[in-house]
């Protein structure tokens, strides 16, 4: 049946019946009805979103993929699907749009585009306060699960809140080396490498990271911004479960009713690693304890790799606002930590900066790849509620405007100037182009081997 056959059915034009075929316009219930009655069927019917058949559902699709200006850039001829177009022609057309949507859609990005997407995500952390109700929430439920009361948490309840969500846990040594853990929903199991790795990336937390994935329901990354939402998520939800809500608050707010609060003691009480400890912190200060305060990563170099703050301390930036590759004041304690004479001790130190002085405690975290310092910090008049506030460590920062580490003192710049050639190390991290895939820098061939390998021999060879 053709429009005009169905317009003068009905007593309207082609012209309008194509606004409605196309979605443009709405239909008024009497026009509804006169169309269900042209067409033998009810309205119900008519409105269903469920094709009656397959091959409806396949004329629908090609015709809604042929609309697409994704599509329309291939520049083909436009497809009429007729009478004598086969189904499995069809399915092929369909498959491949699919594909084409799929490859499109993957969160590849440029150096500048994931420092935008991340400097974003930067901004509404402080606007919350670093702190995630619904997270904390979904937290508190998985550790009442499993009855825990205080302390840190057990290895045996780390096991029972996989179990009690469903999943087993599988430890192996040849799990790709582009990820850290993998979640094979059809057998619900979750394998992990055993190793002894510490701090953030040690198996519990791993584990927790992984199972946050899946009781915060996230779905597949949509762009490059979904996917570092998801890993910082994730990342608060295995820390919210590590170091608990209902039992930190109160350790937390004795401690500072004592002026001794410090972030090891919070490292020690819980057996997590310094970094997580003062994260965690951040999470819990604003909320519960009225603090503000900031929180640094940083290499020996200087160079930022995770950062927060919402205490008015000014990081250097690039052009898109982003801190992360953006190497920090020399002056600062991230750095001066690493010229203490005793550079895995907490060191502590003021800093006086052209918008005020902050109070700062600083430790080198040892990894087999390099070490880092991680630091929290807080305004000058915060700090007498913190361990380590009679230091006489004292250092001044006139940055971001970099005069007082930047550039060096006239005297030697006036020596040196023309007669050195250095040979930089480029910091790939931050020049190269991140990897392509739904989950960026994950090999999807290896992963995809690894599962059929592995789910192969879980039943038997079949």
């Amino acid at each position: 049946m053709t429009l005009s056959d169905l317009g003068e059915r009905v007593g309207r034009a082609p012209s309008q019946l194509s606004l409605l075929e196309n979605g443009k316009r709405e239909p008024k219930l009497s026009l509804l009805t006169s169309l269900a009655s042209a067409l033998g069927v009810s309205i119900e019917e008519l409105l269903s979103k469920q094709p009656p058949s397959r091959r409806a559902q396949l004329e629908i699709s090609v015709e809604e993929a042929q609309r697409d200006s994704l599509y329309q850039g291939l520049n083909l001829p436009h497809l009429k699907v007729g009478k004598r177009v086969p189904n499995d022609v069809l399915e092929h057309i369909v498959g491949l749009y699919d594909e084409l949507k799929r490859r499109h859609a993957k969160p590849t990005a440029t150096p500048e585009e994931a420092r935008r997407a991340n400097a974003d995500l930067r901004r509404q952390m402080r606007e919350r306060g670093n702190y995630f109700e619904n997270i904390e929430s979904a937290a508190t439920e998985t550790l009442e699960a499993v009855n825990y009361t205080a302390g840190p948490l057990s290895q045996g309840q780390i096991l029972a809140i996989a179990t009690h969500h469903g999943f087993s846990l599988k430890y192996v040594q040849d799990l790709p080396r582009s990820v850290r853990s993998l979640t094979d929903h059809v057998n619900r199991r979750i394998y992990l490498k055993r190793e002894t790795t510490l701090g953030m990336h040690s198996p519990r937390t791993i584990l927790l990271q992984t199972l946050g994935h899946v009781i915060l329901g996230h779905d597949q990354p949509k762009d490059f911004g979904d996917f570092l939402r998801q890993r910082v998520e994730a990342n608060y939800f295995a820390a919210a479960v590590l170091i608990p809500e209902s039992t930190a608050v109160t350790y937390l707010q004795e401690a500072k009713k004592a002026r001794d609060l410090s972030v090891e003691d919070l490292r020690d009480v819980y057996s997590v690693s310094y970094e997580m400890a003062a994260h965690r912190f951040t999470n819990l200060a604003h909320r519960h304890l009225d603090l503000v305060c900031h929180f640094i990563r940083n290499d020996e170099t200087g160079i930022i790799y995770k950062a927060y703050e919402n205490d008015g301390l000014v990081f250097p930036t690039d052009d898109t606002g982003a801190i992360e590759g953006q190497r920090m004041c020399r002056q600062w304690s991230g750095r001066q930590v690493f010229q203490s004479p005793d550079r895995y001790s907490i060191y502590y130190q003021y800093t006086d900066k052209p918008n005020g002085t902050h109070w700062c405690v600083a430790h080198v975290d040892p990894s087999r790849e390099r070490n880092f310092a991680i630091t929290l910090g807080v305004p000058y008049k915060e700090s007498r509620w913190f361990r380590g506030r009679e230091t006489t460590n004292r250092t001044k920062s006139n940055c971001p405007n970099g005069e007082c580490c930047v550039r060096p003192p006239a005297e030697l710049a006036s020596r040196w100037e023309g007669n050195v050639w250095p040979s930089a190390r480029a910091h790939s991290h931050v020049l190269s182009a991140l990897p392509s895939g739904t989950f960026p820098g994950v090999d999807e061939h290896d992963v995809y081997t690894f599962l059929e390998k592995h789910s192969l021999e879980n039943h038997g060879g079949e």
